[in-house]
Parts: C-alpha cells; sequence; structure tokens
C-alpha cells in the first residue's frame, strides 16, 4: 500500500532507470534514509501505523471508499440519476466519520510525557465540565463512565505495529458519533434548539473523542486550544471583566457545537468536504501518474546548470510540485530528497541546502492556482469567488518565488559556486532565443485557438458541447502521449553521484500530457468559472482517465510490454492514488472539525469582540502595530498548528479587527488583504523554530541541524512575511481594482522592489554590500513597492475641510469620486464608534442632491453636522454610515503629482550603489571557491 506524496520522492517514473554504480553501503543507507523520511512523512500527513495485512487492507478500504464517496457527491451524476444526493449537513457529517474512523486506526498514540499528560488532563477537565452542567439533562452515570472510558482508552497501550482494541473501540464510538446527525437529520431538524437526552449523549461522546483524535493526528496544541474555548465557553462569568460572559449552559453547547452547522460542522468542515478533498485527491492522482517526478526533471534540465543550479531548480521544482502539493513536509520531502544533495554537492552547508528547500516547499501553499486549504477557506468567510482569490493571491506568490530564486542567487555568488556540468552542447543564445520566443508564440495562438473555439463550440454542439470537447481532449492526450513516448526521461533518483543533467528537450517533451488535466483544472476555475468542486472533479476524473490509459498507450507505442500487464499496473496505480488521497485528507479532516470547536466558542460567547478591545488597548489603536501583534499571534500558534487550524483561529479572532482599526485610521483594508495576510503568516508554521515540522524533514534529508536549517530558513523567508506588510498598505499588489497594463506595470516594479529587499537582508548585491547600501537599497525598495508613502508627505491626498462644509464639498467633488467622511457615533450596543467612511458621490447639481443620490441627509444641530438619515441600501449604507452620527471631518480628494515620481529619486539612488559596488566588484574575489563535487 502507498504512503501517498512519498512514492514520487524514490524517483517512480515510466521510464527506465538510469544505471548507476553505488556499492552496497550506499544503497543501505539510502534506503535506511528513504525510510526515515516515509515514517516522519506518515506520522504527520498519513498516519505512522504500520498494522497487519488484514488490517491494512481494510485501513485501505476505508480510504477508497472515502474517495470514491467525495467524488460521488461533488459529480454532477447523483442529480442525473436523482439517488445518491446529500444536503450539505448530511456530506459533512460522512465526511467526518470517515476521518475519525482512520485517523484512530492509521494515527498511533504518542507515548512521551507531555502526550500522555495532555491526553489524559484534557478529557478529566472537559468531562467535569459537562458533568458540572449535566444535571437533569444526562444520566448520572453516563459523564463519569465516558469520561473514564476515553481516559482508560488514551492511557493503553497504542503500539505502531498493530491495532489495539482500545483504538477499536475510539474509532467506531467517533465514526458512530459523527454520522448521527446523517442519521437522524430529519429528527434533528425538527428539534433545533432542544435537544433531547440522546443528542447530549452523542454529542458529549463525540467532542472528548474528536480532542483525542486531534491530539493523534496533529499534536496537543490544537487540542489544548479547543479545550480552552470550551472551558471558556463553560465558565465566562469567572473569566477578567474584559473578556466575561454570561456562561453557556450545557445544553446550549451541545446544540451549537453538535446539533446545529455552527460549531464542529460549520463552514470549515464544509470547504473539507466540499472543495479541499479533491483539490488533494487531484493532486496526489497527478503525483501517482508521475507528474512529480516529471517536474523535477524539468526544473533540473532547464537551471542546473546555473551558477547555485540545484537549488535554483528545488525552488522551481517545488513551486511547479506545490500545484499537486498541499503539505509542506511532503513537498520537502518529494523534492527534497534529490535536491538537497545535489546543492551539498555544488557547495552548499547542509543547513542552507535544507533551508532553500523548505523555503521554497512551504510556500507551495500560498501557489495559485492550487492554493492550500485554507484558500478554499476564504472563499466561504471573505465571499468572494475562487478565481478572485487566485488573482489576488497571484502577484505576491510569484514575486516570493522570483526573489527565492534571487537570493539562491546571491549566496551562490557570495561562494563562488558553479552548476552542474551538462551531457550535451548548449545552443547558441540567438538560437535558444528564437526558440524561446517561438515556443511562447505557439502557447500564445493555441490559447486563443482553445478560447475562441470552445466559444464556437458550445452553440452549435448545444447539450452535446461536453462530448465534444472530451473528445478533443483525448485526442490532444493521445497526441501528446505519442510524442512523448519518443523521448526517454532519465528518471533522476535520489542519488549523489549524478554528474550531469540530461538536456532540456527531451526531459519536457517526455511529460507534456501531464499538463492537460492542470489545463483542466485551471480552464475550469478561471474560464467557465464553475464551482471549486466541480472544477476538481472533471480535473481528477480526467486524472483517472491518464492512469488507467497512460501506461497502456506508452507500451503501445513504445512496444515495451503486455498491453494487459500495463493496463493492471494502471488500475494499481488509480487505486493507491485514491488511498493515498484519502490518507492525505485525515489530518486536514480533523483540523477542520477541531477548529470548528474555536470558531463555534468565538461566535456564542462574543469573544471576537471582547478580543478586539483587547487588541486596541494593546496596540494602542495603531494599525501597524496590530499587524505586528496579529504576525507574531500566527507564528506562535503556528508552532503547534497546522496552516488550516492556524488560519482558521486568527482570521476569525483578529481579521474584523484589523479592518475596523484599519477604518478607524483612515485606510480602508480590504477583507480579502487581510485573510491574505494571516494566510501568509500562517504557512511560516513550518518553517518556524524550535517546532517546524518542515525544516525537521529537511535536515533529516541533509544530515543538518534542524534548528539552524529552521532559522536560516526563516532568515530566507523574510521576503514572505514583508508581502503581507506592503499588500495592506498598497493593493495595487493584490491586483484589486487594477487593468491589465497597470498589473503588468505593477508586476515589473514590484519584483524589482523584492529583489533590491532581498539583496539588502542578503548583505550582497553585485559584491558584499556595506552597511549604508543595504539600508540604501531598503529605502529604495520600500520606495518602488510604496511611492504614495513619501508623496502624502509632499502633497497630501486629501484636503481637510469644516464639518460645516459638507454640502459645498459635496459640490465640488465629481459625480463618482469618493469623499472620506469621519463620523462618531454608537454601535449596535451602545459603545462609542469612530471611523472614516468612503462615500461615493452620486449625480446632480447642487451639494445636496449629490448627497441624497449617496443616501444621505444632514442636519446641523448645536453647530454640529449630524446624518439625519440613510436611505437602506444607497452607497453611503454601505460605507457604514447610520443615522445620528456626528461628521467630525470631512477629507476632500485632492489634485497631488503621480506618485510614480518618487521613482526618481529612488532610482538615482540605486544607481549610486551600483556605481559604488561596481567600482569595488573587479577587485574583490568571492569569499570561498567551491566547484561540483566539493561539499
Amino acid at each position: 500500500m502507498s504512503n501517498g506524496k512519498t512514492d514520487h520522492a524514490q524517483g517512480s517514473s515510466l521510464d527506465d532507470n538510469v544505471p548507476r554504480k553505488i556499492d552496497d553501503v550506499d544503497v543501505r543507507a539510502a534506503t535506511n534514509k528513504n525510510e526515515d523520511l516515509d515514517s516522519l512523512v506518515a506520522s504527520s500527513d498519513t498516519g505512522g501505523r504500520s498494522p497487519s495485512k488484514p488490517v491494512a487492507y481494510f485501513i485501505a478500504a476505508v480510504a477508497l471508499c472515502w474517495s470514491l464517496f467525495q467524488l460521488w457527491i461533488a459529480s454532477p451524476f447523483p442529480f442525473q440519476v436523482g439517488w445518491g444526493v446529500f444536503n450539505t449537513t448530511e456530506s459533512r457529517s460522512i465526511h467526518l466519520a470517515f476521518a475519525m474512523l482512520l485517523a484512530f486506526l492509521a494515527f498511533p498514540g504518542e507515548r512521551s510525557k507531555v502526550q500522555l499528560g495532555l491526553g489524559v488532563a484534557v478529557p478529566i477537565v472537559i468531562g467535569a465540565l459537562f458533568m458540572s452542567g449535566a444535571t437533569g439533562v444526562l444520566p448520572v452515570w453516563y459523564v463519569p463512565l465516558i469520561t473514564i472510558v476515553v481516559v482508560a482508552c488514551v492511557l493503553l497501550p497504542s503500539p505502531d505495529d498493530r491495532v489495539p482494541i482500545n483504538d477499536w473501540l475510539l474509532a467506531i464510538a467517533g465514526s458512530l458519533t459523527a454520522i448521527y446527525l446523517y442519521v437522524n437529520y430529519d429528527a434533528i431538524s425538527n428539534r433545533v434548539g432542544a435537544p433531547i437526552e440522546i443528542d447530549f449523549m452523542v454529542s458529549t461522546l463525540g467532542i472528548l473523542i474528536l480532542l483525542e483524535a486531534t491530539r493523534r493526528s496533529l499534536g496537543p496544541a490544537l487540542m489544548v486550544v479547543a479545550s480552552i474555548f470550551l472551558v471558556y465557553t463553560f465558565l465566562g462569568r469567572y473569566m477578567p471583566d474584559i473578556i466575561a460572559h454570561k456562561g453557556n449552559s450545557l445544553s446550549e453547547v451541545v446544540n451549537h457545537q453538535w446539533i446545529t452547522t455552527e460549531g464542529v460542522f460549520g463552514i470549515a468542515l464544509g470547504v473539507s468536504t466540499s472543495f479541499v478533498f479533491l483539490f488533494v485527491l487531484f493532486g496526489s492522482l497527478l503525483d501517482k501518474a508521475g507528474a512529480g517526478s516529471y517536474f523535477i526533471n524539468v526544473a533540473f534540465s532547464l537551471m542546473g546548470h546555473m551558477k547555485g543550479g540545484p537549488a535554483k531548480a528545488a525552488v522551481i521544482s517545488s513551486a511547479m510540485t506545490g500545484l499537486i502539493s498541499g503539505s509542506s513536509i511532503a513537498n520537502v520531502v518529494t523534492t527534497g530528497t534529490f535536491t538537497i544533495p545535489l546543492m551539498k554537492k555544488v557547495g552548499f552547508s547542509s543547513e542552507r541546502a535544507g533551508a532553500v528547500e523548505v523555503a521554497s516547499s512551504v510556500n507551495g501553499q500560498i501557489m495559485p492556482p492550487v492554493m492550500g486549504a485554507a484558500a478554499f477557506l476564504m472563499v466561504e468567510y471573505v465571499g468572494i469567488p475562487y478565481f478572485d482569490v487566485v488573482k489576488h493571491a497571484f502577484l505576491p506568490a510569484v514575486i516570493s518565488y522570483i526573489a527565492l530564486v534571487y537570493i539562491v542567487h546571491l549566496e551562490a555568488a557570495k561562494a563562488g559556486m558553479e552548476g552542474l556540468p551538462r551531457s550535451y552542447e548548449p545552443s547558441p543564445w540567438l538560437r535558444w532565443l528564437v526558440g524561446m520566443a517561438f515556443g511562447v508564440a505557439a502557447i500564445c495562438a493555441l490559447s486563443f485557438a482553445v478560447y475562441y473555439g470552445m466559444g464556437w463550440i458550445r452553440p452549435v454542439f448545444g447539450e452535446n458541447a461536453f462530448w465534444v470537447v472530451f473528445g478533443l481532449l483525448v485526442l490532444a492526450y493521445v497526441g501528446l502521449v505519442a510524442y512523448a513516448a519518443r523521448f526517454k526521461s532519465d528518471a533522476m533518483e535520489v542519488s549523489e553521484e549524478i554528474t550531469v543533467l540530461p538536456p532540456p528537450g527531451p526531459t519536457v517533451k517526455s511529460g507534456l500530457h501531464f499538463l492537460l488535466p492542470v489545463v483542466v483544472l485551471i480552464w475550469a476555475l478561471m474560464v467557465d468559472r464553475l464551482s471549486p468542486s466541480l472544477s476538481a472533479f472533471w480535473a481528477s476524473a480526467f486524472m483517472i482517465f491518464i492512469l488507467l490509459t497512460q501506461r497502456p498507450l506508452f507500451a503501445l507505442f513504445r512496444k515495451s510490454e503486455t498491453f494487459s500487464g500495463s493496463f493492471t499496473a494502471g488500475v494499481i496505480d488509480l487505486i493507491e492514488g485514491l488511498i493515498a488521497g484519502a490518507r492525505n485528507m485525515i489530518g486536514i479532516g480533523i483540523a477542520t472539525a477541531a477548529a470548528g470547536i474555536i470558531v463555534g466558542a468565538v461566535s456564542q460567547t462574543g469573544v471576537g469582540s471582547a478580543l478586539a478591545d483587547v487588541v486596541e488597548v494593546l496596540s494602542g489603536g495603531n494599525l501597524l502595530a496590530i499587524l505586528f501583534l496579529t504576525a507574531i499571534l500566527s507564528l506562535i500558534l503556528g508552532m503547534g498548528l497546522p496552516t488550516t487550524a492556524n488560519y482558521i483561529v486568527v482570521s476569525a479572532l483578529l481579521a474584523p479587527v484589523i479592518v475596523t482599526l484599519g477604518q478607524q485610521n483612515g485606510l480602508i483594508v480590504p477583507l480579502i488583504a487581510v485573510h491574505l495576510f494571516v494566510f501568509y503568516f500562517g504557512i511560516m508554521a513550518d518553517v518556524t523554530p524550535p517546532v517546524g515540522l518542515a525544516s525537521f524533514a529537511a535536515a533529516a534529508v541533509s544530515g543538518g541541524d534542524p534548528i539552524r536549517t529552521g532559522g536560516i530558513a526563516f532568515f530566507y523567508s523574510l521576503r514572505t512575511a514583508a508581502l503581507p506588510f506592503l499588500f495592506i498598505f498598497n493593493t495595487d499588489l493584490l491586483l484589486i481594482n487594477v487593468d491589465i497594463p497597470h498589473g503588468v506595470f505593477i508586476f515589473i516594479v514590484a519584483t524589482v522592489a523584492m529583489l533590491l529587499f532581498a539583496a539588502a537582508t542578503q548583505g550582497w548585491f553585485l559584491t558584499k554590500s556595506r552597511f549604508y547600501e543595504s539600508v540604501a537599497l531598503l529605502l529604495v525598495a520600500f520606495t518602488l513597492f510604496r511611492p504614495g508613502f513619501w508623496m502624502d508627505m509632499i502633497s497630501p491626498p486629501y484636503v481637510e475641510r469644516e464639518p460645516a462644509l459638507l454640502v459645498e464639498t459635496a459640490a465640488e467633488v465629481p459625480a463618482g469620486e469618493q469623499l472620506r467622511i469621519r463620523v462618531d457615533g454608537v454601535d449596535s450596543l451602545g459603545d462609542p464608534l469612530s471611523f472614516v467612511a468612503l462615500v461615493p458621490i452620486g449625480e446632480g447639481a447642487t451639494g445636496e442632491e449629490k448627497l441624497l443620490n449617496s443616501g444621505i441627509e444632514t442636519i446641523e444641530r448645536d453647530g454640529k453636522m449630524i446624518i439625519d438619515n440613510v436611505a437602506f441600501g444607497s452607497p453611503a449604507a454601505e460605507a457604514g454610515l447610520d443615522w445620528d452620527q456626528e461628521v467630525v471631518r470631512v477629507l476632500q480628494p485632492a489634485d497631488p503629482p503621480s506618485k510614480y515620481w518618487m521613482f526618481i529619486p529612488a532610482l538615482l539612488l540605486l544607481a549610486l550603489v551600483v556605481w559604488a559596488q561596481r567600482g569595488r566588484a573587479g577587485r574583490t574575489a568571492p569569499r570561498t571557491s567551491m566547484r561540483p563535487g566539493t561539499a
């Protein structure tokens, strides 16, 4: 049975392996290392238990059924046949039942003192709380009994090589409590808000078992955080005044957390059920087909010969692998087992080689179009289509990867490294340039042909257009496979014996058919604007077709093996891919369910608004301070929580606070910018020492120190940490309300700025930088990123007017432009409220008419300008204005010079740095001179 994402780390390929001379000691050492890495990935992603064959087959069968169930509910077939249609609550219930069952069968219980102590203490605390609120609701014997049973199941042995009876009991009980909502859906829907005795019994047991499943599959951190929020829900009246609440009864908690879709079965688990599983499954199938090895081979053939080439190839291959892998750790092992030894070969130290791999692998989660699970949660939390999430995330992700390639180049330049030698004579640069231009032109022509061809097919063929498109896809696929069969891509296995790189042409051509499923996915998401789940279903369905036919077609075109044998191998690949996809989802399914406890507690207790008050006090109302506090909180939580859970917790608690404080500071921060801010710092979870698991995985490959590896990786990731602060204050980076020419301009300028930022933090530009040169580069980078910061000091963008002049100011502002109005008032709870509203000015001949068409009626009272009425659904109402608010400031748009004039002094300062360093670059040799073959 496959362990999923680690399969292609072993160098699997459709082609024959390249013979290499490796002695028995090397083979044994490599085998032991691979087994250790497989164990590391399994323990964190898919479950580290290796039971006997009957149990292993049972686990595989359950995982296979889970994948088939998810494919079924995502497909249009249930609605076509009128059978097997599940509503959202029912599908979430079945989804969690599968996750709970597999969590206890696949993940053994940790035996460390800390893990064991937490595993016993938390259920006791929660059990005591349930007991305290269960008087008159549950039988007297029930709560003590289930608490004792759960604690006993945790205390009893849970070995790696078998599934003991206590784990079977937890697995079965957990899955039954989860599927309870599906089995009793009609009865429960008729008594929402009034749970009966069986509801209490199932819910209390389910929450206890879910906490233990969380501890096993994700570690103790998320379990502890969820338990704290549960304790807070019950004992709110005993908390400090600033976060105190009345406290909730057992009936209220059970109804909110388990019986309805406000807690465990809420939005987070819904996203896991509807979106995330299909994308993880798609990546698993694509990986099983050999796409992971293909991406690595392509990256090395194209960039391996450059200065520090293996490190640059590691960055690019990790970016491409990020398309099919949502796990930072699996990404590290997938590409790192091959890239890290080669980085060491050209001169990188063990720690730096591991850090490059960690920094590039972790960023795979922010790389569109297939981002991490948190990206799909944004669709629900922000309320925008997935297409828009991808559009907003695209520019920062690409810039981040370009900057990492440049960081690697600077590291190589410092040490005088070279790349790996090529096994072919490179083409003259003019021929290469012509070939590149021809390739770009061909791709553009093909894109236009497909786009307009699809527009012609649909009207002509109507309902049969689907089959026509599918037929064209199959023809393209068969043609690409026939073309690829003519080339034999070297299967680069994990070995330090590789001394030359293969030619890029045959390598690229040997797997072009792997791009078709990605094209299908992108087309469905971006062009047809299908839902993410339906887009992933069609892409996965096409991948299933490829897995079943790929090997037979290669056998046919290469005449290398029998058709029946290759078809059987394809079926096995498909089954293993389906199993691996489900096993990769265990942790995500449990994480989203446990995070639902936190989200449910926040909505039930109102702690979000209380925490906003705490944060506002700590930050002094300063937006930059609260951004730093949010970043620090994300990093701290990230030391124990997976990215998805970290994002859910921090966004639920602090995203509204950032938006509110920004508005109070006169900065309108789009909600998507805040959520991407939280997401970016959430992905640092797997980097941040001392518990960044991706750093430990990389250190296991490189043989370096994991803490030092994590420290260097964190330093390399500063560019990722800087981008969120920049796009909060300059939303152009997120392509918000930006046209294509302006977007291209922003991309070029932001890329140059990020490269300069990387050079400044690395202390090396054309040569080793002096302190003041690094400061100058940082200043230039900041100016390119945010030129308006300096221009606003020289020429303010707004002219402040007296509140009494609101009508006159509105008369001067052209219709369609925005007028900034700061108002004071009270919120719905009667607390003081102060914020800046951006009000689009309506049409009209006078100021009164323009304000009226914007939805505002004003009146003067005691020398104050008061908003007397706001029309329902008007632009003013959407901006947050309400009746009886006092206008305290009016900011009229000015006509300042273009902020891009600030580029002139910035570029002049850059020219001075270049001039100063060019004079030294010719006289300064690299500190060390390391060549291929030296470690």
